[in-house]
Protein backbone atom coordinates (compact mmCIF):
# COMPACT_ATOMS: atom_id res chain seq x y z
CA UNK A 1 0.00 0.00 0.00
CA UNK A 2 1.31 3.42 -0.93
CA UNK A 3 1.05 6.48 1.32
CA UNK A 4 3.42 9.07 -0.22
CA UNK A 5 3.41 11.75 2.44
CA UNK A 6 5.36 13.12 5.37
CA UNK A 7 3.93 12.28 8.79
CA UNK A 8 6.71 13.84 10.86
CA UNK A 9 9.50 16.31 10.21
CA UNK A 10 12.36 17.43 12.40
CA UNK A 11 15.13 19.98 12.05
CA UNK A 12 18.63 19.45 13.38
CA UNK A 13 18.52 21.95 16.23
CA UNK A 14 22.34 21.90 16.46
CA UNK A 15 22.52 23.56 13.03
CA UNK A 16 20.23 26.44 13.96
CA UNK A 17 22.39 29.19 15.44
CA UNK A 18 19.60 31.66 16.30
CA UNK A 19 16.00 32.46 15.42
CA UNK A 20 13.68 35.27 16.33
CA UNK A 21 10.15 34.83 17.63
CA UNK A 22 8.86 35.66 14.12
CA UNK A 23 11.04 32.98 12.51
CA UNK A 24 10.05 30.47 15.19
CA UNK A 25 6.39 31.18 14.40
CA UNK A 26 7.07 30.66 10.66
CA UNK A 27 8.73 27.32 11.51
CA UNK A 28 5.76 26.16 13.58
CA UNK A 29 3.27 27.13 10.88
CA UNK A 30 5.31 25.47 8.13
CA UNK A 31 5.56 22.21 10.08
CA UNK A 32 1.86 22.22 10.98
CA UNK A 33 0.79 22.96 7.39
CA UNK A 34 3.24 20.43 5.99
CA UNK A 35 1.96 17.61 8.19
CA UNK A 36 -1.66 18.57 7.46
CA UNK A 37 -1.20 18.27 3.71
CA UNK A 38 1.77 17.23 1.60
CA UNK A 39 2.90 15.04 -1.22
CA UNK A 40 6.32 13.44 -0.82
CA UNK A 41 7.45 10.39 -2.76
CA UNK A 42 11.05 9.28 -3.20
CA UNK A 43 11.51 8.16 -6.80
CA UNK A 44 13.66 5.19 -5.83
CA UNK A 45 11.84 1.90 -5.35
CA UNK A 46 12.86 0.27 -2.08
CA UNK A 47 13.57 -3.48 -2.15
CA UNK A 48 10.65 -4.25 0.17
CA UNK A 49 8.28 -1.99 -1.77
CA UNK A 50 7.88 0.57 1.04
CA UNK A 51 6.13 3.68 -0.31
CA UNK A 52 5.32 5.79 2.72
CA UNK A 53 4.44 7.38 4.98
CA UNK A 54 7.75 9.04 5.85
CA UNK A 55 9.46 10.72 8.76
CA UNK A 56 11.90 13.35 7.52
CA UNK A 57 14.87 14.96 9.24
CA UNK A 58 16.49 18.07 7.76
CA UNK A 59 20.02 19.19 8.57
CA UNK A 60 22.44 21.72 7.12
CA UNK A 61 26.17 21.26 7.16
CA UNK A 62 28.97 22.92 5.21
CA UNK A 63 26.66 24.42 2.61
CA UNK A 64 24.66 21.27 2.05
CA UNK A 65 21.16 20.20 2.95
CA UNK A 66 20.68 16.63 4.16
CA UNK A 67 17.20 15.15 3.84
CA UNK A 68 17.07 11.95 5.88
CA UNK A 69 14.11 9.80 4.86
CA UNK A 70 12.81 7.29 7.38
CA UNK A 71 9.93 4.85 7.51
CA UNK A 72 6.98 5.48 9.80
CA UNK A 73 8.67 3.24 12.40
CA UNK A 74 11.76 5.50 12.29
CA UNK A 75 14.05 3.08 10.46
CA UNK A 76 16.29 4.81 7.94
CA UNK A 77 15.67 4.43 4.21
CA UNK A 78 18.14 6.90 2.68
CA UNK A 79 19.54 10.40 2.86
CA UNK A 80 19.69 12.87 0.01
CA UNK A 81 22.28 15.61 0.13
CA UNK A 82 21.83 18.78 -1.91
CA UNK A 83 24.38 21.53 -2.42
CA UNK A 84 22.77 24.79 -1.33
CA UNK A 85 24.79 27.19 -3.48
CA UNK A 86 21.89 27.95 -5.82
CA UNK A 87 19.69 28.75 -2.81
CA UNK A 88 22.02 31.16 -1.00
CA UNK A 89 20.87 34.33 -2.72
CA UNK A 90 17.21 33.31 -2.49
CA UNK A 91 17.52 32.53 1.23
CA UNK A 92 19.22 35.89 1.83
CA UNK A 93 16.53 37.73 -0.16
CA UNK A 94 13.78 35.81 1.61
CA UNK A 95 15.08 36.76 5.06
CA UNK A 96 15.47 40.39 4.01
CA UNK A 97 11.88 40.59 2.74
CA UNK A 98 10.60 38.72 5.82
CA UNK A 99 12.33 41.26 8.06
CA UNK A 100 10.63 44.03 6.10
CA UNK A 101 7.30 42.23 6.34
CA UNK A 102 7.52 41.68 10.11
CA UNK A 103 8.47 45.34 10.59
CA UNK A 104 5.63 46.46 8.31
CA UNK A 105 3.09 44.47 10.31
CA UNK A 106 4.01 46.59 13.30
CA UNK A 107 4.21 50.00 11.63
CA UNK A 108 2.92 50.17 8.04
CA UNK A 109 -0.39 50.74 6.31
CA UNK A 110 -2.39 47.76 5.05
CA UNK A 111 -1.43 48.66 1.46
CA UNK A 112 2.28 48.69 2.32
CA UNK A 113 1.96 45.36 4.11
CA UNK A 114 0.18 43.84 1.10
CA UNK A 115 2.89 45.07 -1.29
CA UNK A 116 5.67 43.58 0.83
CA UNK A 117 3.71 40.34 1.30
CA UNK A 118 3.28 39.99 -2.47
CA UNK A 119 7.06 40.34 -2.91
CA UNK A 120 7.64 37.81 -0.12
CA UNK A 121 5.29 35.31 -1.74
CA UNK A 122 7.01 35.81 -5.10
CA UNK A 123 10.43 34.96 -3.67
CA UNK A 124 8.92 32.02 -1.78
CA UNK A 125 7.24 30.69 -4.94
CA UNK A 126 10.46 31.00 -6.97
CA UNK A 127 12.33 29.12 -4.24
CA UNK A 128 9.68 26.36 -4.23
CA UNK A 129 10.10 25.95 -7.99
CA UNK A 130 13.88 25.76 -7.57
CA UNK A 131 13.55 23.14 -4.82
CA UNK A 132 11.23 21.03 -6.96
CA UNK A 133 13.74 21.31 -9.82
CA UNK A 134 16.68 20.30 -7.57
CA UNK A 135 14.78 17.27 -6.25
CA UNK A 136 13.57 16.16 -9.68
CA UNK A 137 14.45 12.52 -10.30
CA UNK A 138 15.04 11.99 -6.56
CA UNK A 139 11.90 13.03 -4.68
CA UNK A 140 8.54 13.98 -6.16
CA UNK A 141 6.89 16.80 -4.22
CA UNK A 142 4.03 19.15 -4.98
CA UNK A 143 4.31 22.94 -4.98
CA UNK A 144 2.83 23.49 -1.51
CA UNK A 145 5.16 20.89 0.00
CA UNK A 146 8.11 22.60 -1.70
CA UNK A 147 7.07 25.99 -0.27
CA UNK A 148 6.85 24.64 3.26
CA UNK A 149 10.12 22.74 2.96
CA UNK A 150 11.81 25.93 1.73
CA UNK A 151 10.61 27.75 4.85
CA UNK A 152 12.22 25.05 6.99
CA UNK A 153 15.41 25.14 4.93
CA UNK A 154 15.58 28.87 5.62
CA UNK A 155 15.25 28.24 9.35
CA UNK A 156 18.22 25.85 9.16
CA UNK A 157 20.29 28.48 7.38
CA UNK A 158 19.37 31.35 9.67
CA UNK A 159 22.46 32.75 11.31
CA UNK A 160 20.87 35.76 12.98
Amino acid sequence: MSDPRIIDISLDEATIAWRSADIEQERRIAIFDLIEGNSFAPVRTYPDGYAGPYKIALAAEEGRLAIAINRADGSHLETYVLAMGRFRRTIKDYFAICDSYFEAIRNATPQQIETIDMARRGIHNDAADLLKERLEGKIAIDFDTARRLFTLICVLHNRG
